[in-house]
């Protein structure tokens, strides 16, 4: 098993991954019309992929806070540190035939290494009815910070899950 930052050759097995996750699971929520984009936000900081056998079994990235993110917002409020001093953990999966060997725990590690690394502050936020990854989350000893309503276009509001890493 190996967790090492992700380069350009490796989006199109990442985007192969994530097709079967969203099938088994439903993650991404919407399928993105650009994945690879999607994988590459603007505000990325980072990603990293977990290899096993050597395949492609995981992704994570690390981004600049967005305006849509809630978790951001909530850390800061609540500790009086600027947004600007936090990164949003993101687009973390594992494909289904790789669970079960802690592959999440270390691409969580790996994303929070960085941003402690960059002096910024690890948080995050997950569907509410993602029980499994919630789960994960609050296993490696993440805070809740909230549940609250995000706004995903005009009319739609989706429940979130706001977790911060402990500091």
């Amino acid at each position: 098993m190996e967790i090492r930052r992700r380069e350009d050759d490796d989006l199109g097995a990442c985007v192969r991954v994530l097709a079967e996750v969203h099938r088994g699971d439903g993650y991404p929520v919407d399928w993105p019309e650009r994945p690879r984009e999607w994988l590459s936000p603007p505000a990325l900081l980072g990603g990293w992929v977990a290899e096993r056998d050597g395949a492609v079994a995981g992704h994570v990235g690390l981004c600049r806070s967005g305006p849509g993110d809630s978790a951001p917002g909530l850390w800061s409020r609540r500790t009086g540190v600027p947004v600007e001093r936090v990164a949003v953990v993101s687009r973390l999966f594992v494909a289904p035939g790789a669970r079960g060997h802690g592959i999440g725990a270390l691409l969580m590690a790996r994303a929070v290494r960085e941003a402690r690394e960059l002096g910024l502050h690890p948080v995050l936020d997950v569907v509410a009815s993602d029980t499994a990854a919630a789960a994960l989350y609050e296993r490696l000893g993440w805070s809740l910070l909230a549940t609250v309503e995000q706004r995903w276009g005009p009319d739609r509001l989706v429940t979130v899950r706001c977790y911060a890493a402990q500091r």
